[in-house]
């Protein structure tokens, strides 16, 4: 029986107030650390759905130092909210992917940004070593610490289809490594793509609520300028099946009735920059509007995450 005054998913805003007592803010950093998909140790083309401006604040320049990104990004938040902290998110790029000493020097860089109480670090599951995994576990006994991983899908076809070079059983020793160590793990996932049925999507639901995750970002497939989708898009734009919005919302309830009840949500929706995306636009909806819709449908529904686990 579903609590009416239970929340209907666990969402992350719960998890930070619970965690720190007040609010917390992500400061994106780009590193302009490569990726294996795109320097040529895997791929030359990168994964097909990835334009790397899409992600980016302002802020957020590889020619500025970490210590520079910071500052900007803290001086722009701080104008808006009070007695607030912040998390250094490396987001942009594979934020594993260098040598030891640098990664090292860049994180502790960060960490010593006034204000700043821990990192959250994006990559990839095939680009974070033994090494960098044991020098976080240390970190994360006096700083926060999550490690924030791209799975995309959990379906090796289209791990190929959409050129990650990296297999789902990667994602699994990736996950299982870093929890191993008490790192926090986050992940990334994907629905859309125009060859996965229903069925695909929910079994990403299922597949990832095996796994020792912490965190879990879903949004729907967008078609962005420069990639090799909108190539794809464009050229089968008749067969090239996108989910409207209202497909999107419901399957994103079916999606929270299978996912494990203790992972934390952290997004539904990504907002490309409106001129880098081609499809779809949905009249412009916000993360912050569709997740109002995800809580109203599954209150009338009288639902909630892991109902059908």
């Amino acid at each position: 029986m579903v609590s009416k005054n239970k929340p209907v998913f666990n969402s992350y805003s719960n998890y930070i107030r619970e965690t720190f007592g007040e609010r917390v803010q992500k400061i994106s950093i780009n590193t302009g650390y490569s990726c294996p998909n795109r320097d040529g140790t895997k791929s030359l083309g990168g994964c097909t759905y990835c334009n790397i401006n899409s992600i980016k604040p302002e802020y957020a320049n590889a020619k500025k130092s970490v210590t520079q990104q910071l500052t900007e990004g803290i001086n722009f938040f701080s104008k808006r909210y009070k007695a607030i902290k912040y998390l250094a998110y490396f987001q942009s790029y594979t934020n594993t992917y260098h040598n030891n000493e640098t990664l090292i020097k860049t994180y502790e860089e960060a960490l010593n940004v006034p204000g700043v109480i821990g990192l959250v670090i994006g990559t990839r599951p095939d680009c974070i070593s033994n090494e960098i995994a044991e020098y976080l576990q240390e970190i994360s006994k006096t700083k926060y610490v999550s490690v924030e991983l791209g799975i995309e899908s959990t379906d090796e076809i289209t791990l190929q289809k959409i050129n990650r070079c990296h297999t789902y059983q990667e994602t699994i020793e990736a996950v299982e490594m870093l929890s191993s160590k008490n790192i926090l793990v986050g992940g990334h996932l994907i629905l859309g793509f125009p060859w996965e049925t229903k069925d695909d999507l929910l079994l990403h639901a299922k597949n990832v609520s095996k796994l020792p995750l912490k965190f879990l970002k879903i949004h729907h497939l967008q078609i962005l300028k420069g990639t090799q989708l909108a190539k794809d898009f464009e050229a089968n734009n008749d067969s090239f099946k996108l989910l409207t919005l209202s497909e999107y919302l419901n399957i994103t309830v079916e999606f929270l009735e299978n996912l494990r009840p203790d992972i934390v949500v952290q997004r539904f929706l990504s907002e490309a920059p409106k001129d880098l995306l081609i499809a779809p636009h949905w009249d412009g909806v916000k993360n912050y509007e569709f997740t109002s819709r995800v809580e109203k449908r599954m209150k009338e529904l009288v639902t909630c995450q892991g109902q059908l686990i």
